[in-house]
């Protein structure tokens, strides 16, 4: 039996962006992130937490908290990808590895835009073994400059994000060097099935966001051709237990394997009025420690 160690992330208090007038301040992020009883978080966007690893570390560690990852794009499916991708990967590796973080959730870029519209093709099989292998040489860098695991996170509207690009991206891809972070929100806003991904590949199972799509929501969005941005301000993520997939079955099968996992609730809220993350936030956590499963704490 592995431990499913939960934690929470910036997402969940509506921060998309470094910047945002609209985002939660980092300060009452970080204040009410305690007060739900969280003592997990991961970086979020690079630069809305302080990028100084001193301060932030005293800002962590005043709270008692600590990071899991940090989350960055990439754009390697591109032939030009490379160089843009880096720049931006490397700032966020590097103050992640100095929070003492062993993990970098990595997203691909997306091939719908926040209007709807097909902004690029999809690839095709020939495309994705050219972005499997370039993700690959980008975990291996990580491993190797910053000691840092990469968790590749299918997105929706994303170049990887049915099932059978998943499981394509996995077949493309080195375990060495890249996991999956298994976002359950994700996986089931486009079809998938989470527990058959952790019962085929529970060796690639390195990371976990949990999260639920309201069926109601996702059907509507579906039916009108929305972007997955617009179906986030419509609460397509929704607070547990009020969504799919259930939860418990997903945290009982990561428990199972033979591995500690960290599981980052992450319900995208962008944006969301300030006093609304923190009861939601306080719940989950309540449910998610609660529910009577085993391994996670």
């Amino acid at each position: 039996m592995g431990r499913v160690d939960i934690g929470t992330a910036p997402d969940s208090w509506g921060v998309w962006f470094a910047d945002d007038p609209r985002q939660t301040p980092w300060t009452r992020f970080l204040d009410e992130v305690a007060a739900a009883g969280y003592t997990r978080i991961e970086l979020g966007p690079y630069g809305y937490l302080p990028t100084d690893p001193v301060r932030l570390q005293d800002e962590l560690g005043r709270r008692g908290l600590t990071m899991t990852a940090g989350t960055t794009f990439e754009q390697l499916h591109r032939p030009d990808g490379w160089d843009a991708t880096w720049r931006d990967v490397v700032k966020t590796a590097e103050l992640t590895a100095a929070m003492g973080a062993q993990h970098l959730v990595v997203m691909p870029s997306m091939w719908r835009g926040d209007n709807g519209e097909v902004v690029e093709e999809r690839l095709d099989h020939e495309g994705q073994a050219r972005h499997g292998k370039a993700v690959t040489e980008l975990g291996r860098r990580l491993k190797e400059e910053f000691g840092l695991q990469t968790q590749y996170h299918p997105h929706a509207d994303g170049h990887v994000d049915t099932q059978d690009t998943v499981e394509r991206f996995l077949e493309e891809t080195d375990s060495a060097f890249v996991n999956l972070c298994l976002d359950t929100g994700h996986i089931s806003y486009c079809g998938g099935d989470n527990l058959e991904l952790i019962r085929k590949y529970p060796e690639r199972i390195g990371y976990v966001h949990l999260k639920q799509v309201d069926p109601k929501i996702l059907a509507e969005v579906e039916a009108e051709g929305l972007s997955m941005d617009e179906a986030v301000r419509r609460g397509v993520m929704c607070e547990p237990p009020h969504g799919v997939p259930e939860l418990p079955p997903v945290l009982d099968a990561l428990a199972a394997l033979d591995a500690d996992v960290f599981a980052i609730v992450e319900q995208d809220m962008y944006p969301c009025a300030p006093d609304v993350p923190l009861p939601i936030a306080e719940r989950t956590l309540a449910y998610l420690t609660g529910y009577g499963g085993g391994g996670s704490r």
